[in-house]
């Protein structure tokens, strides 16, 4: 009597979401999924972090409005995304929060370099704020899987879905016009922000300065002194210093995310980032040019470069 063979499993077909004509519009349709230099640290973050796949079923998701609704509530963004059950699937994305510790450590980082809250104030991310986390021994920006907290109720067994993607798509997008979010989600809002550096500089400004960095916890010894910014060389001696200080440009591509937030000006029948956003780039890549062409120039032989 023969044996029968076990018949081959059956790989179970892709599920394809009910269309929907309710969700969330993303700004993306092709190309880059954000605008901001941070809102692209946050993507470059998930792909580390989240398979290959799983990214473009969450892009094509996003993009498709297949994410209903996208809410923040208490340090975490709770979102519907519609797939192939009649009930939208319930998404959480969460960080872990920073300790208290921690965030003290980065307000007394922050303190000393008032030009960085000034940025922050102006809803742009400064582009030094991870040397200042990495002063303050923290991240802002997730780095290991550890620090995404991510759930979905969708039946799908991996940690990270193409629901959550999703959502983490649509987050960035988000991050573009409220760079404060990311705070938020690692603990602290805007307004317990600023008040911490309010304190922190109020007690820098005393008659004792310079023990204002005691409250911050004890192994910190490698923060001392009084907390005011440290200038790289007086307004008066820039002209005549032997190196001006060198000038960092943005990316190759401009940030128009402060153009989105200014919203539509009612002289134009446009936003402001359909007519100022060519200007915007045409500026960017004509000032990156010269930069680089001057870069490229020769040493003189007077410049003490040169090896007698």
């Amino acid at each position: 009597m023969k044996r029968r063979r076990p018949r081959p499993r059956r790989r179970p077909r892709p599920t394809r979401a009910i269309p929907t004509d309710q969700g969330v519009a993303s700004r993306s349709q092709r190309g880059a999924f954000v605008e901001s230099w941070w809102a692209e640290r946050w993507v470059a973050a998930l792909e580390r972090l989240i398979t290959p796949a799983r990214l473009a079923r969450g892009r094509t998701y996003a993009r498709a409005g297949q994410v209903l609704s996208v809410q923040e509530q208490t340090g975490t963004v709770l979102a519907q995304v519609q797939g192939s059950r009649r009930t939208p699937y319930r998404v959480t994305i969460g960080l872990a929060p920073l300790s208290d510790k921690a965030w003290e450590r980065v307000i007394t980082a922050l303190s000393r370099r008032p030009d960085l809250p000034a940025s922050l104030l102006a809803g742009e991310m400064p582009r030094d704020i991870d040397e200042v986390f990495a002063q303050a021994r923290a991240s802002l920006f997730p780095t290991a899987p550890e620090h995404l907290r991510l759930h979905c109720s969708c039946p799908d067994k991996v940690t990270v879905c193409k629901h959550v993607a999703a959502t983490c798509y649509l987050l960035g997008e988000q991050l573009d016009e409220d760079p404060f979010l990311l705070f938020r989600l690692r603990g602290r809002g805007q307004d317990e922000l600023l008040e911490g550096l309010r304190r922190r500089v109020g007690a820098g400004s005393g008659a004792d300065a310079g023990t204002a960095t005691a409250a911050t916890s004890p192994d910190d010894e490698h923060e001392t002194g009084p907390l005011q910014a440290a200038t790289p060389l007086e307004p008066n001696d820039f002209w005549s210093a032997a190196q001006p200080p060198r000038i960092d440009l943005p990316g190759e591509r401009p940030d128009l995310s402060l153009l989105r937030r200014l919203g539509p000006f009612s002289a134009l029948d446009d936003d402001l980032v359909a007519h100022l956003g060519p200007v915007y780039r045409t500026v960017a890549a004509a000032a990156e040019a010269a930069f680089e062409a001057a870069d490229a120039e020769p040493a003189s032989e007077d410049d003490g470069s040169a090896m007698g």
